[in-house]
């Protein structure tokens, strides 16, 4: 199967890289930067110390005419941008990307009647064991629990909440038949009055390097209960990214997510 992954010199893109070049069973077709891009024109395993005769482009098109799946894991306006060239070219998408608005997500699903996509804010089978849990634990706490879900993220992180802990909170919602568009509280500042039982709150924090933890706290009278996950390196989201990758190769289209590619549903 070929590869090619967008946002090649970033963190997520050199960690991606790297699992494509270690991974036997598939090979490194393409390497996608942003125009203007200094590192354009470079190995794409240079920041790696390993040469693997693919460099670094902006030609969306002529890396797609090579690739079977695009991994991206860039930001909502680029990702729409190599949605496009995919369709046109039949190539298949894994997108880790967050931050997209309604209408952004409905241009995904449209793009998903055409190739396959498996679109999930987090990759890690961890993470996605972690919802599963969720879903039990909120049912079991419907009545006199307060939800409250804490992430935590590297300062150069640009969206909050983090993709993650928004799909936490739909399925601790879905779990609760709520909406969580209705329930969601993104923050307290000022004098906010009591706690309104049906909400789920949402606190976020930036600094450092910290990879991504989540928490999402169920606090009751006498007890609490709390269920994390902690990441201490990208490894796991890029391992996860290459399975479903796997799991698209025999799918002409439709849209996918972990749930699906791990067996979870």
């Amino acid at each position: 199967m070929k590869i090619a992954i967008t946002g090649a010199s970033g963190r997520m893109g050199r960690m991606l890289i790297e699992t494509v070049l270690n991974d036997s069973s598939v090979t490194l077709s393409g390497a996608l930067e942003r125009s203007g891009s200094p590192q354009l024109g470079q190995d794409a395993g240079a920041l790696l110390g390993r040469h693997t005769g693919v460099l670094l482009s902006d030609d969306i098109e002529r890396v797609c005419a090579q690739s079977d799946c695009l991994i991206d894991f860039t930001r909502p306006e680029a990702t729409l941008l190599y949605v496009q060239a995919a369709v046109r070219h039949g190539v298949k998408l894994v997108i880790g990307t967050t931050g997209f608005d309604d209408a952004q997500k409905a241009q995904l699903h449209a793009a998903a009647e055409q190739t396959g996509i498996v679109f999930a804010p987090n990759m890690s089978v961890g993470v996605n064991v972690t919802l599963k849990l969720l879903d039990f634990a909120a049912r079991q706490f419907a009545q006199g629990y307060d939800i409250e879900i804490i992430e935590a993220h590297h300062r150069h992180k640009v969206d909050a909440p983090s993709g993650t802990a928004l799909k936490m909170g739909e399925v601790v919602a879905e779990a609760l038949g709520r909406n969580l568009a209705e329930c969601a509280v993104y923050g307290r500042e000022g004098v906010t009055g009591e706690r309104d039982p049906s909400t789920i709150g949402f606190s976020t924090i930036r600094g450092g390097d910290i990879v991504g933890d989540h928490t999402v706290l169920f606090a009751g009278t006498g007890e609490r209960i709390e269920i994390t996950h902690k990441s201490s390196s990208r490894l796991s989201y890029a391992q996860g990214a290459l399975r479903a990758a796997r799991f698209l190769a025999h799918r002409a289209s439709g849209m996918f997510d972990m749930q699906d590619v791990l067996g979870l549903r």
